[in-house]
């Protein structure tokens, strides 16, 4: 009986196990299909621009410190005591208006008896000059020495000398009562007041009363390296240079001309001082502001630019990842002659139109495949702004 049962079951076993090899073999060969029908995997996803041509200006860029165009302490003359303030503090002032005023009382008075020291030698000349007259006709009759009639000359010219002195002493005393209104010897803007009226000043007085300082135009002294001065001097005989000076967030305040080279490189830092004019009409630039400083030496045109994200440093030197038609990037050496916040000029290893990675380099090497992302809405052949802190490479 067990025989039988043993037989019945190694025959419905073997349908079972045939069964299953058709199956498995029937699932290798729908395998093998469907891996064959599956499409290539995608690339690795990076960032791209493209190279393109523009214009682009080559700045040497430095610090700044705006200064007043004339700077001038006011100070008193003369010794007296202030009547009057005749400004309001921070308020614009014209040259020759008056600031403040002293007790002109003194001086009044002093220029009256200079006056009147003049009308008494006057006098004396006058009686001097008629006793010489008449010394004359009698020295013509031999009714006097000679020697009486050189005394009376000379006592006329010595009364005509006091005259004159006496003239120099009003002159002085005049001159000294104008002192007395004390005016703005510059158009400029006035600071807080350093004394009010009532106080008694001096002329000897280091304090003074109130500065000035002229705001339009405006200075920015700035330093650059000692090796900037060959190319500055060189563009500067080709005329005007541009100086732009920008906020602490790159936002240009004003455009000016590049004013003054110093006469001496300094030999503690290694720059050299410059100094730049502008115009200042709507005071954007303040005595004392720190700026960034863009000096155009000169515009490069039609230079070959990419994003400066592009540009990869290596041991090997400069390179790019170049994308070409088929998606597989290549690694191409570049020189690079100028770059900033924003782009990198490329004087050779790329032409204009090719795509380049600007994202993603660290995933990719040479031979990969990559699957470009929606590139930057700027591109390095459309313009941009110049950096704020760019330099000449």
């Amino acid at each position: 009986m067990k025989k039988h049962i043993t037989t019945l079951a190694l025959l419905l076993c073997v349908p079972a196990i045939g069964w299953l090899a058709v199956d498995l073999g029937s699932g290798w060969r729908g395998g093998s299909a469907v891996a064959d029908a599956t499409p290539s995997s995608p690339g690795i996803p990076v960032t791209a621009d493209l190279a393109g041509a523009t214009d682009v200006p080559i700045y040497l860029s430095g610090l700044g410190t705006v200064q007043a165009f004339n700077s001038v302490l006011v100070k008193s003359r003369v010794d007296g005591q202030i009547l009057k303030i005749d400004f309001a503090e921070g308020q614009e002032v014209r040259a020759g208006d008056i600031i403040a005023e002293i007790d002109p009382r003194p001086y009044a008075a002093a220029l009256a008896q200079a006056k009147a020291a003049k009308l008494k030698d006057e006098a004396q000349l006058e009686n001097a000059q008629l006793d010489l007259r008449r010394y004359r006709t009698l020295a013509t009759q031999n009714s006097i020495a000679h020697q009486q009639l050189d005394t009376e000359a000379a006592l006329v010219e010595q009364y005509r000398a006091a005259v004159d002195a006496d003239q120099a002493q009003i002159d002085l005393a005049q001159l000294q009562l104008s002192y007395c209104s004390i005016r703005s010897p510059n158009d400029g803007r006035v600071g807080t007041r350093l004394v009010d009226a009532g106080n008694i000043v001096r002329a000897t007085d280091a304090t003074g009363i109130v500065t000035i300082n002229q705001v339009r135009p405006i200075s920015v002294s700035f330093a650059l390296p000692a090796a900037s001065l060959p190319e500055v001097r060189a563009r500067l005989k080709q005329g005007d240079i541009d100086v732009i000076a920008a906020d602490g967030e790159g936002r240009d305040l004003a455009t000016g001309k590049l004013a003054v080279i110093d006469n001496q490189i300094s030999a503690a830092t290694a720059t050299i001082a410059y100094k730049a004019s502008f115009d200042n009409a709507d005071e954007a630039l303040w005595p004392g502001q720190f700026v960034n400083i863009r000096l155009l030496l000169h515009v490069r045109h039609n230079a070959l630019t990419v994003p400066v994200t592009a540009v990869v440093r290596g041991p090997e030197g400069t390179y790019a990842f170049v994308i070409g038609a088929d998606r597989v990037v290549q690694k191409r050496p570049l020189e690079i002659g100028f770059t900033n916040k924003t782009i990198a000029v490329v004087n050779s290893g790329l032409v204009a139109g090719e795509q380049v990675v600007t994202d993603g380099q660290y995933r990719i090497q040479a031979g990969s495949r990559v699957e470009i992302l929606t590139p930057p809405t700027a591109s390095a052949a459309s313009p941009r702004e110049p950096d704020p802190l760019g330099a000449a490479q």
